[in-house]
């Protein structure tokens, strides 16, 4: 049985034990869940995400409603645009703290590109948006 402490049990995600999946946000990304969501009971949640090789991103403009959003490159490269910041080429050992509602879009990604997002709470909205100007 899992002891929980404070609100949230202990766990370890093991990269050899890890599954990447084609059902998340993105089709063009698979994920793999790094167990945040279940051990924080939804608070927050965290993921490894890969390019789909050969897949390329639409570059559609969204938002996201939630607190907190941070990304670290730890392979590859991706460029984002964001809303009053232009676009930003991240590539392995960058990252990007994207505040809550910003206006954004994944432009393009290497093939090989692989980062880790770390979100609150682990379940959120997205929205489609219109460019900014």
């Amino acid at each position: 049985m899992t002891q929980i402490y404070r609100n949230q049990a202990f766990t370890i995600a093991h990269a050899d034990d890890g599954k990447f999946v084609g059902a998340g946000l993105r089709a063009f990304f698979e994920y793999r869940d790094l167990g945040i969501k279940d051990a924080t009971k939804g608070k927050f949640g965290a993921h490894v995400i890969r390019a789909v090789p050969g897949e390329e991103s639409p570059g559609a403009w969204h938002s996201h409603d939630l607190e907190f959003q941070m990304v670290y490159v730890t392979q590859g490269w991706v460029v984002f645009e964001y809303e009053d910041e232009g676009e930003h080429i991240l590539r392995k050992g960058s990252c990007v703290l994207q505040p809550p509602g910003i206006r954004h879009r994944e432009v393009r990604h290497s093939d090989d590109m692989e980062l880790i997002e770390i979100i609150s709470p682990a379940e959120f909205d997205t929205a489609p948006e219109e460019a900014p100007q």
